[in-house]
């Protein structure tokens, strides 16, 4: 069995070719993939070859963890039906090239725990579970010790996808609207009842919670000038250098400064959950389209614009 993916042959390599997918199990699904999404933190570190090593790295590589499709084949195990609706953020599933994410291909082969059912009425959408998980992942994992107790966000930073679900969510879960930091001006509408300002426009040196949503490595000293005293800061990015702040001024105001990992199941299943009761809105978070065939044109425009929030890989042409 094949399949069309996107492959980085080695950093700065992409194209478009056929590889072998793996025979599935009992307990495994085939999902054919309608769309996938392009992020442009882990992938373009996978890309650039600058993404620190995990188990399973190396080239060639399929990357890709946001894809939605219908399943083909269902394992008599997998408890899954033929036509159902499935985002799936990632597969192994391939026989000669690596799948460390393995998302961005026409076809997958992957075990049925790993995907999650979502409405066919999200369309390519469905695409940015992944996204809306992470951002949950953030306000919870970790808070106050992990005893469930959290405190939102006052002020995130970044305004692409992560920062609008951040920012969404924080209204969804009832809490006051953040302020939203963006220092491109092309970035700063999208705004779904809360406000996006310019760092330097920003008055306000007493934040309680700032989240971090832009994984820009160079932020902590400035975000700690804005923290109040035993306020936090929440790493949400991914950061592939070292991070480093000046001691004395956290010192003084005794910041915490805790960073959010990946997301898991219980945060997919929690954001499953608020969007399918309208509470959270997945709408207005995807600005590019593009066939994958076309994916070499789409990888440039994903990662070199500031306009492209958001780019959607159509692998059935239906976009």
């Amino acid at each position: 069995m094949e399949a069309t993916a996107v492959l980085f042959r080695e950093p700065g390599v992409v194209g478009v070719e056929a590889v072998a997918l793996r025979e599935p199990t009992a307990a495994d699904l085939v999902v054919d993939i309608q769309y996938s999404g392009i992020s442009t933190g882990t992938e373009k570190l996978l890309f650039l070859g600058e993404m620190p090593d995990f188990p399973g790295m190396g080239y060639p590589l399929v990357p890709g963890y946001e894809a939605v499709g219908d399943v083909a084949e269902a394992g008599t195990q997998s408890g899954f039906r033929v036509g159902e609706r499935v985002f799936v953020p990632g597969a192994n599933g391939y026989r000669n090239v690596r799948g460390l994410f393995g998302g961005a291909a026409s076809r997958l082969v992957t075990d049925a725990s790993r995907v999650s059912r979502v409405s066919s009425e999200l369309g390519a959408a469905g695409a940015l579970m992944a996204l809306a998980a992470t951002a949950r992942h953030a306000l919870v994992a970790g808070a106050n010790g992990g005893n469930g107790k959290y405190s939102p966000p006052e002020l995130i930073v970044g305004h692409g996808v992560l920062g609008r679900l951040l920012a969404r969510l924080t209204i969804a879960v009832g809490a006051q609207p953040p302020i939203v930091w963006e220092t491109d001006p092309n970035r700063r509408s999208g705004n779904q009842g809360y406000e996006v300002a310019a760092p330097q426009d920003d008055p306000r040196f007493d934040y309680g919670t700032i989240y971090d949503a832009s994984g820009s490595d160079a932020l902590l000293d400035d975000l700690v000038k804005r923290v109040s005293r035993g306020g936090e800061i929440v790493l949400a990015g991914f950061y592939s250098k070292p991070l480093t702040f000046s001691f004395p001024a956290a010192f003084m105001k005794e910041v915490r400064i805790r960073v959010a990992a990946e997301w898991d199941a219980d945060d997919l299943q929690a954001v499953r959950v608020l969007v399918e009761d309208d509470r959270l809105s997945l709408e207005g978070l995807i600005s590019h389209y593009c066939l994958a065939t076309d994916a070499v044109t789409a990888y440039r425009q994903a990662f070199e614009s500031p306009s492209c929030v958001k780019m959607i890989l159509d692998w059935e042409g239906k976009a």
